[in-house]
């Protein structure tokens, strides 16, 4: 059993399938695709039940209370209305979309499909150029809500002040910066690896339990669904936090007018 355990092949770099225009279309990103089309079809066949005023399917019904609970979670953060819609569509789009990326994963047989001896199918969360992007994305979004709203020279005193008078705030300004990477940072490996780990996971336990794997192998794909959900709703909340703790305006330190506001955890009234 432990031969057959060292002779599972798992290469933690995507496959590169075929080439466009000199661009390598990688396993991932061929997942990432149907994961997408998924994804708006499941929103477009729910937007037009809406529409309709069909209230009755059972899909249309569950997209209905995933959106209504995620919308009322980033008011509950945010209480400034018009920043809540503003960033709204983005982290419910990142919410899903992951979750729907990391599901596919869990998906039995996905790199059974092989094309010159390469998986077809690899989960686009287990892919680090995927989660780094996503990272990327928001923190561009925190930033262009931030200047936004504080403007842009207020969005860079955020970082940068002015040691001679305020030595403190400008210590606490690197700190910010070097947070403000960091958080993204560990966003993007923490959904990358609980990815990766998930499919070692199901495979080394298809081995280990052997026929015995339609047995066990539900229980850990089950498993692995819920941890899917946890490591998307993360990521949502936690863009949703950053974006809100960006817009605060700090000003001076020592100042009561500009100090930053805790997060609400009770709706508006």
């Amino acid at each position: 059993m432990l031969s057959q355990i060292a002779a599972l092949h798992i290469d933690i770099k995507t496959a590169p399938l075929f080439e466009v225009g000199g661009f390598a279309v990688t396993n991932a990103l061929v997942t990432g695709a149907v994961g997408l089309i998924a994804f708006m079809a499941i929103f477009f066949y729910a937007t037009r039940q809406l529409q309709r005023g069909q209230h009755k399917s059972r899909m249309t019904q569950i997209v209905q209370w995933a959106v209504e609970g995620m919308y009322g979670q980033i008011t509950n953060i945010i209480p400034d209305k018009k920043i809540a819609r503003g960033i709204a569509p983005l982290a419910l789009t990142i919410f899903f979309f992951v979750l729907i990326s990391y599901w596919m994963s869990v998906l039995p047989g996905l790199e059974s499909v092989t094309y010159q001896g390469k998986p077809v199918l690899r989960s686009l969360a287990a892919d680090l150029n995927f989660t780094f992007a996503l990272a990327i994305l928001s923190l561009l979004a925190t930033q262009w809500y931030a200047i936004r709203q504080l403007g842009g020279w207020g969005n860079i005193t955020r970082y940068l002040r002015n040691p001679l008078r305020d030595p403190i705030g400008a210590f606490e300004g690197v700190l910010e910066l070097i947070g403000e990477f960091s958080r993204y940072t560990a966003l993007s490996l923490r959904l990358f690896g609980n990815a990766f780990a998930g499919e070692v996971l199901l495979l080394v336990m298809v081995v280990l339990t052997s026929y015995g794997a339609l047995v066990t192998l539900p229980v850990f794909i089950v498993f692995e669904l819920f941890i899917g959900l946890i490591q998307a709703y993360i990521f949502f909340i936690l863009t949703v936090i950053f974006t809100y703790l960006a817009v605060q305006s700090h000003g001076d330190s020592h100042s009561s007018d500009h100090a930053a506001q805790p997060v609400s955890t009770t709706p508006e009234r």
